[in-house]
C-alpha cells in the first residue's frame, strides 16, 4: 500500500507500527491492517519515529499490548490513543 503510514499486523492488535520517518503531533495517518486488508485512520498525539508503535486505543496501567495478535507486554503507565508506545510505558511480563 503506497500511502500506508502505519501497519497493523492483526485484527486483534491494539498497536500499530510507524512505517514513515516520523508521525507529527496532531496529524491524521493511514493505517493498513494486514490480516483483513482494511484501512483505518488514526491521529497521532505526538511525534513517533519509524519502527515504533502507536496506541490504537486508550490503555490503563496493567492492560495488555497486542501485536501480531499476541501479548507483547503490559502497560506500566497510562497511554492515550495516538500516543507513543515504547519502553517508557510498556514492559515485558517475563520479569
Amino acid at each position: 500500500m503506497s500511502n500506508t503510514d502505519i501497519i497493523i499486523h492483526d485484527d486483534k492488535d491494539n498497536v500499530g507500527v510507524v512505517v514513515i520517518d516520523s508521525t507529527k503531533r496532531n496529524h491524521e495517518y493511514s493505517c493498513w491492517i494486514m490480516e483483513s486488508n482494511k484501512t483505518v485512520k488514526i491521529q497521532s498525539i505526538n511525534n513517533i519515529p519509524l519502527g515504533h508503535k502507536i496506541a490504537l486505543k486508550d490503555f490503563k496501567e496493567g492492560d495488555t499490548i497486542l501485536k501480531y495478535g499476541h501479548d507483547i507486554g503490559k502497560v506500566v503507565a497510562s497511554i492515550k490513543k495516538g500516543d507513543h508506545v515504547h519502553v517508557h510505558n510498556v514492559k515485558t511480563k517475563k520479569w
